[in-house]
């Protein structure tokens, strides 16, 4: 495990999550309007002739840089143009009683700055944010210094989705991938570092895929710099059904992250808390570390508008805190520092929620949780979408008959299989490629995608192809120490940090078990590898 990077100020943190309910700001969006800037105001000096003042002619022709593109709402160059409305933001949900501040870089990535044709911002835009919210709590925190206050590094979910087509006749298309988001997600989270956070959050997590990438971005990030950050996770369900956007109910989604292990995991935007209680609660149940909620002031009016007043989200807030919900509270869409200080007051005397202790099951999941207990006698794993154990499904595969083929994998659901077995070893088949399109293919169909996938391949290359399209937390199989356990371990290691579990078969240096004590010796040869070397969760 890499040390903290600033060690007292997670002792702090941690201190203060102990003793309290954490109060969280509120809309950053929502105080900008109150400006009612124009486009002059967003571009302020720098771009006021149309084009980056910072950036030579020749840069501007080939990457555009806002030439003769409207920069109006994008809120995240407003810490770059108009520096001083944003700090006042700040400092008036501090003033209200937050005590994590969250940076103005909710669309602070490449994904998202591309829509503005500001790429070449992304780093700039988070190191000024993160500073510039440094330098708030710091000035708030030295007339308190009894009370830290907490810059929250934000990491927004990006204006692409790597678990939904958006083109209706396509389902297998995608405007975005793994490799891509990690990219621009590594380049955030450096800057957000450099510039003074405390803590990294993704947040507004509306397709888990898109968080398994930033997640793994920010490991990255910690490998690099030789420390680490504590990370908060906060999704997004979109509607009454209790579902992300990408489909997965919220212990689902619990469980594909969990692996990170991060500091909080919670719940943000798009319901007011009313709305959120329910499935909140099931996060309360099922996570064994903190939860937050900050919801937004209710569903938009006909105007856009949010009309939930501060006094009655901190009637409901407070609700939330006394039936031991809540560690970490605030809001987001259409809040206000009234509303985070109505909210501060409500839950200023109430205890924080116990961190439950769990059992150690393998808990997977597809867009709906699977966790097997010791009830479940076996599990059942359907291998009909298995090109080297299917003639049928071999024979649609090489057709590329995947509407037929889906069609199998979705018999077997109906028929009762808890995990899908999805193969494509094959000398006539570019594995990887096959792999990645039936992942796509599957992700398109909830009565297939609600179990867990098991990515089945010998070729290492074909199961790390695979790891990067499934949302929920999926099995590989298999690794070995066939090659030795450097490469073991190294295999293994991966899985981990795409937050899998593993099948391991019986095979070592010398070749395949043949008896019974060979197979419980290479087995146990593994297991004290992966859990001594590693710290791999023994259940996975």
């Amino acid at each position: 495990m890499l040390p903290w990077k600033n060690p007292e100020r997670v002792a702090a943190l941690e201190n203060a999550l102990a003793e309290r309910i954490l109060v969280i700001d509120g809309a950053m969006g929502t105080m900008i309007q109150r400006h009612d800037l124009q486009e002059d105001d967003y571009r302020g000096l720098r771009f006021k002739d149309g084009f980056d003042a910072l950036f030579s002619a020749e840069h501007q022709h080939h990457a555009g840089c806002g030439c003769a593109h409207d920069l109006k709402g994008n809120n995240d160059l407003l810490t770059l143009t108009q520096p001083q409305i944003i700090a006042d933001i700040h400092t008036q949900y501090l003033s209200a009683g937050a005590d994590l501040i969250e940076t103005n870089t909710f669309n602070a990535t490449q994904s998202s700055q591309s829509d503005y044709r500001l790429e070449h911002l992304a780093a700039e835009l988070n190191f000024a944010a993160a500073k510039l919210a440094r330098d708030c709590c710091d000035a708030i925190e030295n007339l308190t210094p009894d009370r830290p206050r907490f810059v929250v590094g934000v990491l927004g979910p990006t204006s692409r989705t790597a678990s939904i087509s958006p083109n209706v006749n396509d389902p297998a298309f995608r405007n975005t991938d793994f490799d891509t988001l990690k990219a621009h997600y590594m380049e955030a989270a450096h800057a957000l570092i450099k510039g003074g956070a405390d803590i990294l959050m993704i947040e507004t997590i509306f397709d888990t895929l898109n968080a398994k990438a930033a997640a793994f971005a920010i490991e990255q990030v910690f490998i690099e710099l030789g420390c680490r950050l504590p990370l908060m996770i906060s999704g997004t369900i979109t509607d009454r059904s209790g579902r992300t956007l990408s489909g997965q109910t919220a212990e689902a989604f619990w469980y594909s992250l969990r692996h990170v292990k991060p500091l909080s995991i919670g719940l943000n935007c798009a319901l007011g808390a009313k709305d959120l209680r329910a499935h909140l609660d099931v996060l309360s149940e099922c996570a064994d570390t903190h939860v937050s909620c900050h919801p937004n002031a209710g569903l938009p009016n006909a105007m856009g508008g949010y009309d939930e007043s501060p006094e009655y989200m901190a009637e409901q807030l407070k609700e939330f805190a006394l039936s031991g919900l809540l560690n970490i509270v605030g809001g987001c869409c259409g809040t206000t520092p009234e509303h985070i200080k109505a909210i501060a007051d409500a839950v200023s005397a109430q205890a924080p929620r116990s961190i439950p202790v769990l059992p150690s099951y393998t808990r997977l999941s597809g867009l709906e949780p699977f966790v097997i207990t010791p009830n479940i006698n076996f599990v059942n794993v359907g291998e009909r979408t298995n090109v080297t154990g299917s003639a049928q499904f071999k024979k649609l595969i090489l057709q590329k008959e995947f509407e037929k083929a889906l069609h199998v994998a979705k018999q077997q659901v109906e028929n009762g299989a808890q995990i899908i077995d999805i193969n494509m070893d094959d000398g006539m088949l570019d594995s990887e490629a096959v792999m990645v399109h039936f992942l796509r293919l599957i992700a398109a169909e909830p009565d297939i995608a609600k179990v867990p996938i098991m990515i089945d391949s010998s070729k290492w290359s074909v199961l790390e192809a695979g790891l990067k399209w499934v949302q929920g937390k999926c099995v590989v199989n298999s690794i070995s120490l066939k090659e030795g356990e450097a490469p073991f371990l190294e295999q293994a290691g991966m899985i981990k940090r795409y937050g899998a579990a593993a099948v391991i078969m019986a095979f070592d240096e010398q070749g395949q078990a043949e008896s019974l004590q060979q197979k419980i010796d290479i087995c146990s040869r593994a297991y004290a590898l992966l859990t001594e070397k590693l710290d791999f969760p023994p259940e996975d």
